[in-house]
C-alpha cells in the first residue's frame, strides 16, 4: 500500500463514515409514519425518572460489552478499560451500515495494534456467539411461554396452526443447542479449520479461541446475558413511560421473542428501524392497541442503543489513524 493511499484511508474514511452515517440515519428517520407525533412524544417522555433510566443504563450497557471485549482482547494484547469503550463505539459506528452488524468486526480492530488485527476478529466472533447464545436461549423461553403458558388465548403464536408454532419452536430450541455446544468447545473450530489445507496459513490468526478455558467463556457469557437484561430492562420502561399497558412479565416474554427475531432475520443497517417498528408492532399489537406508544418505544431504543453510540463511535474513528504511514 503506498504513501498516497495511506494517507486518503486516515485522514478521508473517517469523514466520509461520518457523512454516510447521518444520511443513511437522517433517510431513515423520513421515512417513518407519524415521526412528528413520536418526536413530540419522546420529547414529553424525558421528563420521567424512567427515561432518564434508560440512557443511563445505555452507558451501563456499552460499559459491559467494553468489559467483555477488554477480556477477550487480553489474550492477544493489554488493552484499557477506555480503549475497549471506543472499540465498542467504533463497531457501533460502522455495524450500523452493514448487513447483520458485520461491520461491527472492523470498526473494533481500528483500535488494535495491525499486527493483532486479524487474530482480534476470531475474538469479535466469540463475542458475537456469546450474545447471539443468549438471545436465542431466552427467545425459546419467550416462544414456549407465550405458546403454552400465556393467559391469553390470543398470544403472539396463535396467529400460526399449532403444528407450525411447535415446528418453529423446535427448531429454535435444536439451533440453540448446537450454538451452545459451538461455543463451549471453540477450539473444535481450531481442530477443524486445521484439517483443511486451503486454511494452513490463516489457522495462525485463530489459535488464539484454543487458549479460552470454559469457566473463561462462561464469565463471558454471564456478561453477555446481563446485558442482554439491560436490553429487556429498557424497552419495558420505555412501553411503560409510552403509556403501553401491558404486564412486566408478558412484556418481558414478548421482547425476548422480538430479540430472536432481529438476531436471526436478515437485516442491514439503513432497513433496520422499519423491520424492528414492524417486528414489535406484530408481537405488541396482540396485547395493546396503543400502537403510536409500541412504534416510539421502538424509535426511542434504536435512538438511544444504536443512534447515540454510532455517532459517538464514528467520531472516534476521525482522530485515530487506521495504517501506519510509515
Amino acid at each position: 500500500m503506498n504513501k498516497s493511499i495511506k494517507i486518503l484511508i486516515n485522514y478521508f474514511l473517517g469523514p466520509v463514515l461520518l457523512i454516510v452515517l447521518c444520511y443513511s440515519l437522517y433517510r431513515q428517520l423520513l421515512q417513518q409514519n407519524d415521526l412528528e407525533q413520536r418526536w413530540q412524544q419522546i420529547k414529553y417522555s424525558w421528563q420521567s425518572w424512567k427515561f432518564v433510566v434508560v440512557i443511563f443504563l445505555m452507558l451501563f450497557n456499552w460499559g459491559i460489552e467494553a468489559r467483555k471485549w477488554q477480556l477477550l482482547v487480553s489474550h492477544v494484547q493489554q488493552f484499557s478499560f477506555i480503549q475497549a469503550f471506543k472499540s465498542v463505539l467504533a463497531g457501533c459506528s460502522i455495524t450500523m451500515l452493514t448487513p447483520n452488524r458485520i461491520g461491527e468486526y472492523g470498526g473494533r480492530i481500528l483500535f488494535l495494534k495491525e499486527e493483532n488485527r486479524i487474530k482480534a476478529i476470531s475474538l469479535n466472533i466469540a463475542s458475537s456467539i456469546s450474545q447471539l447464545l443468549v438471545t436465542m436461549v431466552m427467545g425459546c423461553a419467550g416462544l414456549i411461554f407465550l405458546r403454552f403458558f400465556s393467559h391469553n388465548n390470543s398470544n403472539a403464536l396463535s396467529v400460526l396452526p399449532d403444528f407450525w408454532g411447535n415446528v418453529l419452536i423446535y427448531f429454535s430450541i435444536t439451533g440453540t443447542v448446537l450454538l451452545f455446544l459451538f461455543y463451549i468447545r471453540l477450539a473444535w473450530l481450531v481442530r477443524l479449520i486445521e484439517k483443511i489445507p486451503a486454511f494452513t496459513k490463516a489457522i495462525k490468526h485463530i489459535t488464539v479461541l484454543d487458549e479460552f478455558s470454559a469457566s473463561q467463556l462462561l464469565k463471558i457469557l454471564s456478561l453477555s446475558l446481563l446485558r442482554y437484561l439491560i436490553f429487556v430492562l429498557q424497552y419495558i420502561l420505555l412501553l411503560q413511560v409510552m403509556e403501553v399497558n401491558i404486564a412486566w412479565g408478558l412484556s418481558f416474554w414478548l421482547i425476548s421473542v422480538f430479540y430472536l427475531v432481529m438476531a436471526v432475520a436478515p437485516t442491514i443497517g439503513f432497513l433496520e428501524l422499519p423491520l424492528r417498528a414492524k417486528a414489535i408492532m406484530e408481537l405488541m399489537k396482540l396485547y395493546s392497541t396503543n400502537t403510536l406508544g409500541i412504534e416510539t418505544a421502538a424509535l426511542a431504543i434504536w435512538l438511544i442503543n444504536l443512534v447515540i453510540p454510532a455517532l459517538i463511535g464514528s467520531l472516534l474513528i476521525l482522530g485515530i489513524k487506521i495504517v501506519k504511514e510509515k
